[in-house]
């Protein structure tokens, strides 16, 4: 098994609503805000090489939005989707599996492209993963979280017959060194996929944890639905990760790939930062 991070671009989102009830005073340290109160996010997935597939984990915003929508988003910096695929030696044909945490639009909109007028799959030879308790919720969903769940990232991939559904059971296999985690208070049934690599535990924490600036319990998203849940089950994911020593992919930090959590007298914090690469 190789693993490999694929960058596919920067954007910003509001602090306030990145950090909910914690005071901008306090999270400006660790994410600071531009003159419109927007911070920087990246957009990070995650490609495994094992066993002769290749699954790409998530696959940032897309570029299929109008120029409207982009706008509200500003997305910035050099790395694109099939830049960081060819820096690996890979193209987005050679994708047999494309594993979606959640389908909010940063998160699989690169899952379709517009060939024409037609919303095709960016991946031709993948099979397109999620489960069939999230797919319900974002094709049928509520009017807080709708505008996150857009239906031309979504309907073309089921559309394609590409589509297949894990079992919703946290801890159910996917391959032989990857197993499915489940979350629920971001949205319904996220997942998180568990690697087991070089003798080490690597938790693909998706929007469980966006930062490292996010650790402290009560720093959740007022994007999450439910976020008592979050925190709950975040206490017993970084309680977990700090007693087996997980390593934590982050996906939506602007500067840190990886991190490890440690116990403190404040509670768990960051233990140490590095790159994927270097594990």
């Amino acid at each position: 098994m190789k693993l490999y991070t694929i960058d596919t671009g920067f954007f910003k989102l509001d602090g306030g609503a990145m950090f909910g009830v914690v005071p901008k005073s306090i999270w400006q340290r660790t994410n600071p805000a531009d003159a419109n109160n927007l911070c920087t996010w990246a957009m990070r997935c995650l490609l495994i090489e094992d066993e002769g597939r290749l699954i790409l984990v998530d696959n940032g915003i897309g570029n299929k939005q109008d120029a409207k929508f982009l706008s509200h988003y500003y997305l910035h910096g050099d790395a694109t989707l099939d830049g960081s695929l060819a820096k690996h030696g890979f193209h987005r044909d050679d994708i047999t599996d494309v594993f979606l945490t959640h389908l909010h639009f940063d998160h699989c909109g690169g899952s379709i492209i517009r060939e024409g007028d037609q919303l095709v799959p960016a991946f031709k030879n993948a099979t397109y993963w999620s489960n069939q308790e999230h797919w319900n919720w974002a094709v049928y969903p509520n009017e807080r979280e709708k505008a996150s769940f857009l239906k031309e990232n979504i309907l073309p991939i089921q559309e394609s017959g590409k589509l297949k559904f894990i079992e919703s059971v946290d801890g159910v296999q996917f391959r032989k060194n990857i197993v499915v985690r489940f979350a629920y208070g971001h949205t319904d049934s996220m997942m998180l996929p568990q690697i087991y690599y070089k003798d080490k535990t690597i938790l693909y924490m998706a929007d469980l944890l966006p930062s490292t600036g996010h650790i402290p319990l009560p720093y959740v998203m007022a994007y999450d639905m439910f976020p008592l849940k979050t925190i709950t089950e975040r206490k017993a994911f970084f309680a977990e990760a700090v007693e087996k020593e997980f390593i934590l992919f982050l996906e939506h930090d602007p500067v840190n790939e990886c991190c490890t959590l440690q116990q403190t007298e404040k509670g768990i914090r960051l233990k140490d930062t590095f790159k994927l690469a270097d594990i």
